[in-house]
């Protein structure tokens, strides 16, 4: 039984590690940055780690009031993009963070 009581203590201990790098993970999360793209690279958006939109470029090719519905597509596409990347990055560095254990589809961090 008192051995059973140590092996929980060390998965509680294990459990604390493991939220002590999340949090340092979520803290970092402003400072990382990808940049998601449409049109080939005519729209694009940089979008934080933390799902933050920073910037939107727009090529001038498209800035015309006839394309407004097309120029609005390429936006979201760019956003889409982009935060597929978020999701990406993040699932990367979940990864890295529990020595290469991946979690189960649908799970994420913190639980």
């Amino acid at each position: 039984m008192l051995k059973n009581l140590g092996n929980i203590g060390q998965m509680m201990k294990q459990a604390q590690a493991m939220q002590e790098k999340v949090n340092e993970m979520q803290a970092g999360l402003s400072d990382v940055e990808v940049i998601g793209q449409s049109a080939a690279g005519m729209v694009s958006v940089v979008i934080t780690g933390n799902r933050e939109v920073k910037n939107l470029e727009i090529d001038e090719s498209f800035i015309h009031a006839s394309e407004k519905e097309i120029l609005e597509d390429l936006i979201v596409a760019a956003l889409n993009d982009g935060l597929g990347k978020v999701d990406i990055m993040m699932r990367e560095r979940t990864k890295e963070m529990m020595g290469g254990i991946e979690l189960p589809e649908g799970m994420s961090l913190p639980f």
